[in-house]
């Protein structure tokens, strides 16, 4: 594995540098080539042979290297060919697969939400000629606070300033939603729409007490924050947090240990998304069950190539997702005993 993983690295140079940046453009040089034959072929057919084009994210994100991962050993593991390409993440990706550019990709679990329900990011625009594959990894809903503004719950932060991501982005829908489970609103906070990084620095300089974070944890600028300035981070739990979980059902309970970030003082109860797999309805019923069971079987290869890799779990891919599952995958997960 350290060879083909040594391979994979330099592979992914030589991608990184013939990608384009994102949007809804296909990103690497086999764009121009024939559409993939995982394409038009529902009917049947396993997954040996055939072109899977996967989208993940930016060539420095998470997404990007864990997919790069993910098609080195899913193609080892069932002989599927992998162009991994880089992308604007979640919401370029659903519409890359909705115009039929590429086959599979990683997205948010909340964002798939929007999309095939027509709603928040997709507002007016339902997509779903998708499905579900397998949710991979957590991306945690983080709420830091400045613990000298007074704020120890999240309904405290009526009346303060607080970054909730960038606009329009699935972090703010994230603040949007956590907030009014606790009755409040934007309108009854000084919001700011500021980046993870700029959200850090303007906390730093005492320009806002709090910001949303949704991202794997730890999370590099909350870190990088804890160690300079003292932190708070909130609780999402309780009636709330059934609240939340009942209207929003990509939602997942998730607990931050306390030794994740500098000076926190006990766990931390939140939420959590999921970085998600889904995969174009015209991809085969064999082939999609023999990538979901490749999956899991080689979790061991996953890991050693990505520490994301660590958090594959049958069950957990399965709860929070609210997209249906792929025929394929859906077979797998009943033949493992997590869904029904």
């Amino acid at each position: 594995m350290k060879r083909k993983f040594a391979a994979l690295t330099a592979g992914m140079m030589i991608i990184s540098v013939i990608v384009s940046g994102c949007g809804n453009s296909s990103s690497s040089s086999s764009s121009q080539a024939p559409a993939s034959s995982a394409q038009g072929s529902a009917s049947g057919g396993g997954a040996e042979g055939i072109n899977i084009r996967l989208a993940t994210g930016g060539t420095s994100g998470t997404y990007y290297a864990y997919g790069g991962v993910i098609g080195q050993v899913l193609s080892d593991a069932t002989g599927a060919k992998f162009d991994v390409q880089s992308t604007g993440a979640s919401k370029a990706n659903i519409s890359l697969v909705a115009d039929g550019e590429v086959d599979m990709a990683i997205v948010q679990n909340d964002v798939m939400d929007y999309a095939y329900n027509g709603t928040d990011l997709f507002d007016g625009d339902k997509i779903d000629n998708f499905s579900s594959m397998a949710a991979c990894y957590a991306e945690v809903c983080q709420i830091i606070a400045n613990p000298d503004a007074g704020i120890n719950t999240v309904a405290d932060l009526k009346g303060k300033r607080v970054s909730v991501g960038d606009a329009g982005s699935g972090v703010e829908f994230n603040a949007k939603q956590i907030l009014a489970a606790y009755g409040v609103t934007f309108d009854d906070i000084e919001k700011q729409n500021l980046s993870f990084g700029d959200s850090a620095n303007a906390m730093k300089d005492n320009k806002i007490d709090a910001f949303f974070c949704t991202a794997g944890a730890p999370t590099t600028a909350v870190m990088e924050l804890s160690s300079t300035n003292k932190i708070k981070v909130l609780n999402v739990d309780g009636a709330e947090l059934e609240s939340l979980t009942k209207d929003y059902p990509f939602y997942t309970s998730y607990t931050i240990p306390s030794d994740t970030y500098k000076g926190m003082e006990e766990d931390a109860q939140t939420v959590a998304v999921k970085a998600t797999l889904i995969v174009s309805n015209d991809v085969s019923e064999d082939a999609v069950y023999e990538l979901t069971k490749a999956l899991f079987d080689n979790k061991a290869d996953i890991e050693a190539g990505h520490v994301k890799g660590q958090e594959l779990d049958k069950q957990y891919a399965v709860d929070g997702v609210s997209v249906p599952f792929h025929p394929g995958a859906e077979k797998y997960f009943k033949e493992a005993g997590v869904i029904e």
